[in-house]
């Protein structure tokens, strides 16, 4: 009889996650609001802290601005609400003209509930070649406009 050993095969190097992006580097960062002891970077930047909060109730904007256009595929945002119910509603979308223009990626809405669900985590796959501004856009609450807005986590890569 004839034998072979066989090893596991090798994993499939498109499937390995790509590294997170430095937006530390690569981007400057446009709010429309910001609560002092929730700073954006807290949202943006792997492992720095618990999110960010809006100091304003009502639609907030995070925008993006890249120094040079990227390439991105894949947009990780966790959202997480332990208090109240609401239904938020997301806009995320992206530009290669500097902002003149925009184009959706995805709205997307998530019901809130503190008994059942109070965490929203998405990874969006993308194929985007040359990002200039991506924009994400939260309405806290659809019936609500004294909500305050709150993103736990946005990587990109």
């Amino acid at each position: 009889m004839r034998k072979r050993l066989i090893g596991d095969p090798q994993p499939d190097a498109q499937q390995a996650p790509p590294a997170w992006l430095r937006l530390d580097e690569l981007a400057e960062v446009e709010i429309s609001s910001e609560d002092a002891a929730w700073p954006i970077e807290s949202a943006l930047l792997p492992g720095t802290g618990g999110g960010w909060r809006a100091s304003l109730p009502g639609r907030q904007t995070i925008r993006l601005i890249f120094a040079r256009p990227q390439r991105l595929q894949r947009i990780h945002l966790r959202f997480v609400e332990p208090a109240r119910q609401r239904t938020q509603e997301y806009l995320l979308r992206w530009s290669g003209d500097g902002g003149q223009s925009f184009h959706d990626i995805v709205r997307q809405q998530w019901n809130f509930d503190p008994h059942a669900a109070s965490t929203q985590t998405e990874q969006h796959q993308v194929d985007l070649a040359a990002v200039a501004v991506l924009e994400l856009i939260i309405t806290p609450d659809i019936a609500d406009t004294q909500a305050f807005a709150t993103l736990s986590e946005m990587w990109l890569a």
